[in-house]
């Protein structure tokens, strides 16, 4: 079967690898559909992810369909994969939290992903898809991460919100928010992604300073800030963002230190979260919004290309992605 692998930093390639020899007890065999490619892609590309090992076949925004009957499944079904393999015995998989497991392993990044022909999945982390398109399937899981931080975060109708970073986990965090109700304000250095954002999206024209997102407010700040830049410094100027009273969401992860002035946080009495990947329930939230017609996944599809035109492309979309959303790749049926 053919996968898409980086070989090392800088070096993509398609591979002829043996098929899927054996599916163990409680995984189920999918036919790859489609993969979103993620920023976490491009970084395993350019050598800058922390905690992984090449060469590795990438993908974990997938959608595929059941090979054969079996494990309550149909040959045919389309589904949407959850990547996060959790280990089900750790103290946060027993409460109910396999997202933040002590021994995740995420598709693409820990073990082999999904750019792939085949791929085995353990049947729990395969949800049905009926009434989704199998690129709408592909968008799911990156949608579930801003769906993730908006139902951790307790934003509420009314709520003045503020999301740093318009790149694609921050525009699923805006449109999540504004499905909950709340007042949402975008921050980005970037005008063209900001124009990008109100012509595509509806959100008023937004900032591209923390010290104008702040006069908008009249200086008092949002009921909840998410971070999803990715940039420690963002991060830490978005401290003073955050209204007394409100929360502060960190969707985004980086490897640097953090620090913030104590007595701005405490006289704030302010909430810091950390959001990682999602739950099911968050999926399905996201399967909702798309059938629904709450969120119009054309809008969110920068352009679908072959795995032949991906090999072909990739490093230029690495090195220009910053008014890209989604790049879906589409397999061969």
């Amino acid at each position: 079967m053919q996968v898409g692998v980086v070989v090392e930093p800088g070096k993509f390639a398609i591979e002829n690898r043996p098929a899927v020899a054996e599916v163990p007890d409680g995984w189920v065999l999918i036919d790859i559909c489609a993969v979103g490619v993620c920023g976490t892609d491009y970084h395993i590309l350019e050598g800058k992810h922390p905690y992984l090992a090449y060469p590795r076949v990438i993908g974990h925004e997938l959608s595929g369909r059941i090979v054969g009957d079996g494990d309550g499944w149909k040959a045919g079904d389309l589904v949407v994969v959850n990547p996060y393999l959790s280990c089900g015995s750790c103290r946060a998989c027993k409460r109910g939290k396999p997202n933040c497991c002590y021994n995740i392993e995420v598709l693409g990044v820990h073990r082999d992903g999904g750019l792939a022909t085949q791929l085995a999945v353990p049947s729990g982390n395969l949800y049905p898809a009926e009434g989704l398109s199998e690129i709408e399937a592909a968008m799911v899981e990156f949608l579930a991460i801003g769906a993730h931080a908006v139902r951790r975060s307790e934003v509420g109708s009314g709520d003045k919100v503020l999301v740093t970073g318009v790149g694609p986990i921050g525009i699923g965090t805006a449109l999540f928010a504004r499905l909950e109700g709340a007042d949402v304000s975008l921050l980005d250095l970037s005008e063209a992604r900001l124009n990008a954002a109100a012509q595509k999206f509806g959100f008023k024209q937004g900032f591209n300073s923390v010290e104008a997102a702040l006069d908008g407010t009249g200086g008092e700040g949002y009921d909840v800030v998410f971070d999803a830049t990715g940039h420690s410094g963002a991060i830490e100027a978005g401290f003073k963002t955050v209204a007394h009273g409100g929360s502060y969401v960190l969707v985004s992860v980086v490897k640097d230190n953090i620090t913030f002035h104590d007595p701005e946080f405490h006289k704030r009495e302010m909430r810091l979260i950390g959001s990682r990947n999602a739950l099911k329930q968050d999926f399905d939230w996201v399967m909702d919004a798309f059938k629904d017609k709450l969120i119009d996944a054309g809008r969110l599809c920068s352009s679908i290309l072959s795995l032949e035109e991906l090999s072909s492309q990739f490093t230029r979309l690495a090195a220009d992605r910053a008014d890209l959303i989604k790049v879906i790749v589409k397999l061969e049926d």
